[in-house]
């Protein structure tokens, strides 16, 4: 987490647009002359997800993430959004529901609505994209 943000070093916020909000660190160029480095987003009042950039600079880092099927990569490289076939066909890949339970003992999902996840392509070594689940994977 040093290595991420340093103690010394401040996270710079920026807006873009009338619905993105950017953090960035400051990093210094090959010359010597520092840039601010984006490092985490947030879309409207979503969860602070990394960017793609960050996933594959610190692939040790950990986040909550899904696999899609092969059949889906075009599609998702040109702007298309994930579809459950994506995520339940034989390659996709979520984190199992009921490996832990809520206060009245019911079985949580592994991905819940809402929350921000890294997205693997099936077969392939690193991350395609980060977003945000609309459905839970029990709904799916």
């Amino acid at each position: 987490m040093d290595e991420l943000i340093p103690k010394k070093s401040s996270l710079i916020q920026y807006k873009v647009g009338p619905h993105l909000m950017l953090y960035c660190r400051k990093v210094e160029r090959e010359d010597s002359s520092p840039i601010d480095e984006p490092i985490l987003f947030q879309q409207r009042d979503g969860p602070i997800l990394p960017t793609l950039k960050l996933v594959h600079k610190y692939p040790g880092l950990k986040f909550k993430s899904v696999t899609v099927d092969k059949g889906a990569i075009p599609f998702l490289l040109g702007g298309a959004n994930v579809m459950c076939p994506g995520l339940t066909n034989p390659g996709g890949e979520m984190p199992p529901d009921g490996e832990t339970q809520d206060a009245q003992g019911f079985d949580v999902p592994g991905v819940a609505k809402g929350e921000g996840v890294v997205i693997y392509a099936e077969g392939k070594e690193h991350a395609l994209a980060c977003g945000v689940m609309t459905m839970s994977s029990a709904e799916m």
